[in-house]
């Protein structure tokens, strides 16, 4: 909102006080306080005649001009956001896309993402929830055939910043497990514990809304949770009966964790699913960074970094201790695996992004160095190492093409986020908008 300054304001003060917040109001009312006498100060009853000669009065000292009011500058803009960051647009969609496989299973994605797109903030502050009603509402009946020709009708490219991408690959992995402990499976996997609890910072300061934290309750005091050695190699867990299931193999177990749901192949050959149910508040580590700084390994693809835990053991024990995080799990027993909506993800059409750079259920267009990864995604999950603009996590199902693919998948190029027609000139207009 932009407010009148100088002699502007004296004039517009009875009227102001409803729409401005309250530093505004406050800067108004010294502004208007100049017009006003308060009750009790203002001139003295004149004193009674005197007797006494009059004396020439001294000639009044001149008044020095006060200054006009100055604007209180506007704080700057937050660049954590695709708004603050900034947006320009890209090439006509019709351009960047192409009738296939890819375009079609992004438009039956971006189906199961629209009820969820239209009712959530956008953490981005690109678009509203009524932005995305008509297109919405006509992919409801489109016919996959021509799903090129819905993205160029309701869609204009948007670049996100400098747009320069980086993707990475997640798939759901399937490994040995079992629901009692026994024989090969001894490496627990736990449900999330009751006392791991969720802290949003918002409530606390305005200046902190968007923040959470996790931890515990120690005593008086609010503790960081356990981390990974704690849990894994003291025991922090134990005794709790908070162990779901029990894995075969802690290296596999670890990568599950990293990709945060799977298929667990039971003793009997049945599988078990389990998904998501939070995660410990500490930071994620990348252990094939951190192993090819070390010159541990050369690749650093999964396979190398698997092979390497595995000649390794105990080195290799340490190194997944280094990334202090850990996830907990539920047993799905209905569609999924499920993404940060809540609702299942499509192999080879959902991406993970930042919230604060994509709209969470908007489609991602990737024009990048690796083949499988070109063209449309939707944004329908998160991660925790997927922070940033431009940075996305491609997902591409279960099985062994899937765990291939996504275990090398490393590819870069630019990305454009696809927003409702009209959307970046009206973020452009806002941006460029002076803010008083």
């Amino acid at each position: 909102m932009r407010f009148a300054s100088g002699a502007a304001i004296a004039a517009r003060c009875a009227a102001s006080w409803r729409v401005v917040p309250l530093v505004a109001a406050l800067s108004l009312l010294s502004a208007c306080a100049g017009g006003l006498i308060p009750e009790g100060h203002g001139p003295a009853t004149p004193p009674p005649p005197s007797h006494k000669p009059a004396h020439k009065p001294k000639p009044a000292k001149p008044v020095p001009p006060v200054a006009p009011a100055r604007p209180v500058p506007a704080p700057p803009v937050p660049v954590e956001t695709a708004f603050g960051a900034g947006v320009t647009a890209g090439p006509p969609v019709s351009q960047l896309i192409a009738q296939d496989s890819r375009t079609i299973a992004a438009l039956a994605a971006f189906r199961i993402s629209c009820p969820s797109l239209m009712r959530r903030m956008d953490s981005s502050a690109l678009t509203l929830g009524s932005d995305w009603n008509a297109a919405c509402a006509a992919a409801a009946s489109w016919p996959d055939a021509n799903a090129a020709d819905f993205f160029a009708r309701y869609f204009e490219a948007a670049q996100v910043g400098t747009g320069a991408a980086f993707a990475t690959g997640y798939y759901e992995p399937e490994i040995s497990g079992s629901r009692t402990q026994g024989g090969v499976y001894q490496t627990a996997i736990y449900r999330r514990p009751p006392d791991l609890i969720d802290v949003d910072l918002g409530q606390f300061s305005d200046a902190l809304k968007g923040k959470s934290i996790r931890g515990r309750v120690d005593g008086r005091k609010f503790v960081p949770y356990f981390a990974r050695a704690d849990i894994v190699d003291s025991g922090a867990l134990t005794s709790r009966g908070l162990e779901l299931a029990w894995a075969a193999d802690p290296v596999e177990f670890f990568f599950l964790q990293v990709q945060g749901s799977g298929r667990l192949r039971l003793p009997d050959g049945s599988v078990m699913r389990i998904g998501y149910d939070g995660q410990n508040g500490r930071d994620y580590t990348g252990i094939g960074k951190l192993m090819k700084d070390r010159g541990l390994i050369q690749a650093g693809s999964m396979q190398d970094i698997m092979a390497y835990l595995r000649a390794n053991p105990d080195e290799g024990r340490a190194i997944m201790n280094e990334n202090k995080s850990f996830v907990f799990f539920k047993e799905l027993t209905g569609a999924g695996p499920l993404g940060a909506l809540g609702l299942p993800v499509s192999p080879e059409a959902t991406v993970a992004a930042d919230p604060r750079f994509v709209p969470l259920g908007a489609p991602v267009l990737l024009v990048v160095d690796r083949a499988e990864a070109n063209g449309i995604w939707i944004a329908q999950d998160t991660g925790g190492a997927i922070k940033g603009a431009n940075r996305f996590d491609t997902f591409w199902g279960a099985g062994e093409r899937a765990r291939t693919i996504a275990g090398g998948m490393s590819a870069r190029g630019t990305a454009y986020v696809l927003v409702p027609i009209g959307t970046v000139a009206r973020v452009q207009a806002a941006r460029a908008a002076p803010q008083l």
